[in-house]
């Protein structure tokens, strides 16, 4: 049981990680999409991946002192956590087939918001200066109101001065767009891949505790 388990805190700790490597460094273009299954299945990999966690201690105990009850329990909420980790990972892959179906017009639909609402606006800078890029399709989409954040950054503090100057030496060209398609679809394949692979460390563990639990008199 105890390589079990430690397989099972591996792959809760390599899902805590990874979800919350992307939940607190590359989720700001989410903010951008009017639905949240993005962010919500990044947010259920990170909890499940503590639950994992943390439910391979009670395995271990259930298992040293062959406790009936206490193996129970952690078959019972290890077979939830499957279930729940298969399910964000696949859900994780259909956003990913379908993040560019909208995200163009949410976009669009969310610059008005640039400078009204603080968290339209931090999220705009960050994904403009993280994928340095302006705009949905160019630096035009902002009409005359180019933000700060399309200017080059020079080192972290510092840019170029593009309000008045807009070309290739002084800002980001490129558009948003197709750069937050294919950041999302990537965040999505990496934690869709890791829940994907601790659902099927679940099954292992699920034969395992059902083993133990009909051989303990």
């Amino acid at each position: 049981m105890s390589g079990r388990s430690l397989t099972e805190r591996i792959g809760g700790a390599i899902a805590l990680g990874i979800g919350a490597w992307i939940w607190v460094s590359r989720s700001f273009p989410s903010t951008l999409m009017m639905n949240n299954m993005f962010i919500a299945s990044v947010a259920v990999i990170v909890v499940m991946g503590a639950a994992v966690m943390l439910l391979s201690l009670l395995g271990c105990c259930g298992a040293a002192k062959e406790v009936k009850c206490m193996l129970l329990t952690y078959y019972i909420l290890i077979f939830i956590i499957f279930v729940v980790m298969l399910v964000g990972g696949i859900l994780l892959f259909v956003f990913k087939e379908k993040v560019s179906s909208t995200l163009e017009r949410e976009m669009h639909a969310s610059i008005p918001y640039y400078g009204v609402k603080h968290e339209y606006t931090k999220a705009w800078d960050d994904t403009q200066t993280y994928l340095q890029c302006c705009g949905v399709k160019s630096y035009k989409d902002w009409n005359d109101n180019v933000p700060e954040s399309c200017c080059q950054e020079v080192y972290p503090g510092k840019r170029r001065d593009c309000k008045y100057s807009q070309n290739p030496t002084t800002m980001y060209m490129d558009g948003c767009y197709s750069k937050t398609v294919d950041l999302l679809r990537e965040d999505a394949v990496y934690v869709g891949a890791v829940a994907i692979v601790v659902a099927l460390i679940m099954v292992l563990a699920l034969i395992f505790s059902c083993g133990l639990f009909v051989k303990i008199e």
